[in-house]
């Protein structure tokens, strides 16, 4: 039953941020905000494509421990294309609230996502591995959090000061999808029901994908 409810719901995450990715890249009019919004649904749903399909293929087959390779490289993957999305969400609010300079944030968000990227790249994950150290799932994802709570701050303060009401709730999106994320990180491997908090997790994001796609449809 698991199975079939997971698998179902990824599919149908993974169709609709792709679809509405392309759809927001093709009818943009060469809106670079919304075309930048479009590519980063695009890398949203295929770096997650990575880490779902084989565990949509592992739950409804023999099961996740036979398929702890292609879930760990899925995971990898997806750890670096996360961070490629919090990059071009940031690309999009220095476009939509048109904010020049403040290189400094810049510098932020890009040592930010280097360390994380760097601390993926470590042997220590064990990525292929049935028993990565939570240690390291902590390590990197200290950056992580600093990256996204950086996004958070920014939507927050530059939506509530150009009352921007397409855009309110940007930040509420980040903040729920690192609420349920967190949790998984810790304590997936010791109590497996915890990963179904990634569901909620991937709502989150959907949401972050529509507000983008509402505004544009709003301003065509």
């Amino acid at each position: 039953m698991r199975a079939i409810i997971e698998t179902s719901f990824d599919v149908v995450y993974l169709i609709s941020v792709i679809t509405i990715g392309i759809i927001m890249i093709r009818n943009c009019n060469g809106n670079k905000e919304y075309r930048l919004f479009g590519i980063m649904a695009v890398v949203l749903g295929a770096g997650d494509s990575f880490h779902l399909v084989p565990r949509a293929l592992a739950l409804c087959t023999t099961g996740l421990e036979n398929y702890t390779v292609p879930l760990g490289v899925g995971k990898f993957i997806t750890s670096i294309t996360m961070t490629i999305f919090y990059i071009i969400l940031y690309y999009v609010w220095r476009l939509r609230y048109k904010i020049e300079g403040k290189n400094n944030i810049t510098i932020a968000i890009y040592v930010l996502s280097a360390l994380r990227i760097i601390l993926c790249l470590f042997p220590q994950n064990k990525w292929l591995s049935a028993s990565a150290p939570l240690s390291w799932g902590i390590y990197r994802n200290i950056p992580f959090a600093l990256l996204g709570l950086l996004i958070i701050v920014l939507f927050y303060k530059s939506a509530r000061d150009h009352k921007d009401k397409e855009f309110r709730y940007m930040w509420l999106t980040i903040v729920l999808s690192f609420g349920f994320y967190i949790p998984v990180v810790l304590w997936a491997d010791t109590i497996p029901m915890i990963g179904m908090l990634m569901i909620p997790k991937t709502c989150a994001y959907v949401w972050t994908v529509l507000i983008g796609y509402q505004a544009m449809k709003h301003n065509h």
